[in-house]
C-alpha cells in the first residue's frame, strides 16, 4: 500500500473542502451533479476518442498502482538472477530448465528459455529488449491517458462554465433559477481545475514512475540473463547488476 499516495489525495482534496469551510462557505455548495456530469463525462469521452480500447482498459488496471504499486524488489531480483548463474556454472544452461517451467514472471521465464535453447548473447539482447520495449510503451501510453484527462478536464470545466451561464442568462426574468446557473458554471470550473490538477496529471506521473522502475527491473534481468549466457563469474555478475540498485 503507498500511503504517501493516499495522504497526497486526501490533503490535497481536504484542503481545498478545509479552506471552503474555514472562509465560512458551505461544503455542500461544492456538490454539483450536473457540473460533475459535464466535467466527468466530457472528459472521459474526449479519451476514449482518442484511446484505442487496449490502451483505454490498461490505464484502467493501471490505476490499482497508484495504491498499491507492484512489489519490484532490486535486491530480490538479484537473489534470483544469482541463484540462476549458480546452477547454470555447476549444472550447464540446462540445469535451468527446471526453474524456466516454473518461472511465474513471463519476462523472467523467456530470458531463462532462451539461455536453455543456447541462444548466442546477442539474439537474447535482442529478443529482450524488443519484449521489453513494447511493454514499456504500452504502460507509457496507458498512462498518457490520465496525462490527457488532464489537459481535457480544465477545458471541459470552462465549457460546463459557459453553460451554466448560458442558463443563467436563459432564466434573468425568473430570480429563482438564476442561483443553480450560477452554481453550475462556478463548481464546473473547480471541478475541471480541481481533478486536473490533484487526481489526473499526479496519476499520470505515479504511473510513469511506476513504469520506470518496471523497465530498470527489466533491463537488470537483461544484463543478468546475457552475463550467465557468457559465462561470466557469478561475483562479477552480482557486482555489475548491483549498479542498478539506487
Amino acid at each position: 500500500m503507498d500511503k504517501l499516495s493516499i495522504i497526497g489525495l486526501f490533503l490535497g482534496l481536504g484542503a481545498i473542502i478545509g479552506g471552503q469551510a474555514l472562509e465560512g462557505g458551505h461544503i455542500m455548495s461544492l456538490v454539483n451533479g450536473p457540473a460533475f456530469l459535464i466535467v466527468m463525462g466530457g472528459t472521459v469521452g474526449a479519451v476514449m476518442l482518442q484511446s484505442s480500447m487496449s490502451v483505454f482498459m490498461h490505464s484502467i488496471k493501471m490505476v490499482y498502482w497508484i495504491f498499491v504499486p507492484p512489489k519490484l524488489g532490486a535486491e530480490q531480483m538479484i537473489e534470483k538472477i544469482m541463484d540462476w548463474s549458480n546452477i547454470a556454472r555447476k549444472e550447464g544452461l540446462l540445469g535451468l530448465e527446471a526453474i524456466a517451467e516454473t518461472e511465474t514472471d513471463s519476462f523472467s521465464r523467456k530470458g531463462l528459455q532462451l539461455l536453455v535453447d543456447g541462444s548466442e548473447p546477442d539474439v537474447i539482447r535482442r529478443v529482450m529488449e524488443v519484449e521489453m520495449d513494447a511493454k514499456e510503451h504500452h504502460d507509457i501510453q496507458a498512462a498518457k491517458v490520465f496525462e490527457a484527462m488532464g489537459g481535457y478536464c480544465p477545458t471541459i470545466g470552462i465549457i460546463g462554465a459557459v453553460m451554466g451561464l448560458i442558463h443563467v442568462m436563459e432564466n434573468l426574468a425568473d430570480p429563482s433559477k438564476l442561483g443553480s446557473g450560477i452554481a453550475t458554471a462556478f463548481v464546473a470550473t473547480i471541478y475541471g481545475v480541481g481533478l486536473a490538477n490533484i487526481v489526473f496529471l499526479p496519476f499520470a506521473n505515479k504511473m510513469k514512475a511506476q513504469v520506470h522502475s518496471h523497465t530498470q527491473l527489466h533491463e537488470m534481468m537483461v544484463e543478468g540473463v546475457i552475463s550467465i549466457a557468457e559465462g561470466e563469474n557469478p561475483r562479477n555478475i552480482e557486482t555489475k547488476l548491483q549498479g542498478f540498485v539506487g
